[in-house]
């Protein structure tokens, strides 16, 4: 029986990110409405993340390169520590730091992350220094590979996706290869963007699904995939599909469904965890509407082996 989720899942939190850890337990973060801090928290079932426990375990600077808008954080586990990714900018006095991102790292021993200490690793550095976001990291075959969302300055457009290998969970060795780049209608409209990369392994191939265009009900989720024995640092060896996979839903009221991450159930059903308000119109700049809220649905596989997200599910419980 396909397993259906209190929707939304955790209110007003963009971005949303769930690590299954092998303790049994769902850690969740995302982008609070504030972009000041970073918080954790955990549950044995998704279903319970709204309620439970929340620990701050950072917050921003008030002046320097990590004292302004706190974004889309990420939790993952690494060689026997907990490492969060997150996208930080830098508070001028003649502007609030929109789009100056870079991306930092965080790291802690600790058997659970949102006990002991955080530590900053510094800047994780790459070919520019130019507006970089949405940091995410897998390992596969035996090596580490970062994908990322950055502005390059010689295209035109606002970010494109990356790939490169690792040395240590936030240094970048070797070269760095882009994998897509905004170029069909539905990733093009009010900005160009390719960003919130998640990676997931199956039916023999890697796949990397993203968002693009801006953050009203314009935002949609596209894909990207690539054989697992395929050079990955290879573009060549990527094919991105030409619709999007998962996109606004008037029907359900469900609009602007993107930022993902994946998680699985006990009985081994595949859930995509993603954000979407459920209104069309907003007052102001969309990204400083809170209530892109964090939902979750099981989602499937067709015959050649391609995932299958449906639609965003209208929501089960009222929000607010």
């Amino acid at each position: 029986m396909t397993h259906t989720f209190p929707n939304p899942l955790v209110e007003q939190r963009a971005d949303p990110w769930v690590y299954l850890h092998s303790d049994g337990y769902h850690y969740f973060t995302g982008s609070v409405p504030e972009y000041d801090r970073i918080e954790l928290r955990r549950a044995k079932r998704l279903e319970d993340l709204q309620k439970a426990e929340t620990v701050t375990v950072w917050y921003k600077y008030e002046t320097g390169p990590m004292s302004a808008n706190i974004w889309a954080p990420e939790i993952h586990f690494i060689d026997g520590k907990w490492y969060i990714y997150f996208a930080a900018a830098r508070t001028t006095e003649t502007r609030d730091g929109l789009f100056d991102h870079r991306i930092f790292v965080l790291e802690n021993p600790s058997a659970n992350p949102l006990e002991g200490e955080w530590t900053e690793k510094g800047q994780l550095k790459t070919r520019w220094e130019s507006f970089a976001l949405d940091a995410t990291t897998f390992e596969h075959q035996g090596k580490r590979y970062l994908v990322w969302a950055q502005k390059d300055p010689e295209i035109a457009g606002n970010s494109n996706l990356y790939i490169s290998e690792m040395e240590n969970p936030w240094t970048l060795t070797g070269e760095q290869v882009m994998l897509t780049t905004p170029e069909f209608p539905w990733e093009v409209i009010g900005f160009k963007v390719n960003e919130g990369a998640a990676v997931l392994k199956r039916n023999g191939r890697i796949f990397i699904t993203f968002s693009g265009s801006a953050t009203d009900h314009h935002y949609c989720m596209g894909l990207i995939h690539a054989s697992e024995n395929a050079n990955l640092l290879d573009p060549a060896s990527w094919t991105k599909l030409p619709e999007p996979v998962f996109q606004t839903c008037e029907e359900n009221s469900q609009f602007g469904p993107g930022h993902n991450s994946f998680t699985t159930l006990p009985d081994g059903q595949d859930v995509l965890v993603y954000h979407a308000r459920s209104y069309k119109d907003i007052v102001g700049d969309p990204l400083y509407d809170p209530n892109r809220h964090a939902r979750a649905k099981v989602f499937g596989w067709d015959e050649q082996g391609l995932p299958v997200f449906g639609v965003p599910e209208k929501d089960t419980i009222p929000s607010g």
